[in-house]
């Protein structure tokens, strides 16, 4: 099975890490990673899309009432959820922030 991982963390504490802690934060996720998972832009880049009665809205940057962000991700190819759960709390980011998991629907063959 695959499951999503989604990184949740506040931003701003990022931010405040010194160039030497980030890398150590970045090597610690490389470890994790060994190929697979992504990066996002911070959350100031993003654009957030809507329709409503036909009509798009585009925003400016990510629009949630929440203090944490999305981070990046891991795609986790899995046995189960116990598997899956396990993984995700080595991902570095369960440390100072939260990891979502979300299984990928697969649609079942006819």
């Amino acid at each position: 099975m695959k499951v999503l991982a989604l990184i949740w963390a506040d931003e701003s504490g990022w931010e405040r890490l010194s160039d030497g802690e980030r890398r150590e934060w970045y090597g610690k996720y490389r470890a994790f990673a060994e190929a697979a998972g992504g990066k996002l832009a911070p959350t100031r880049a993003a654009t957030t899309v809507r329709v409503r009665d036909g009509k798009t809205t585009v925003t400016d940057g990510p629009f949630a009432e929440t203090r944490e962000q999305l981070g990046g991700y891991f795609v986790l190819d899995v046995e189960s959820l116990d598997e899956a759960t396990k993984l995700a709390a080595k991902i570095p980011g369960a440390r100072h922030g939260a990891v979502e998991l979300r299984e990928a629907a697969e649609e079942e063959a006819a």
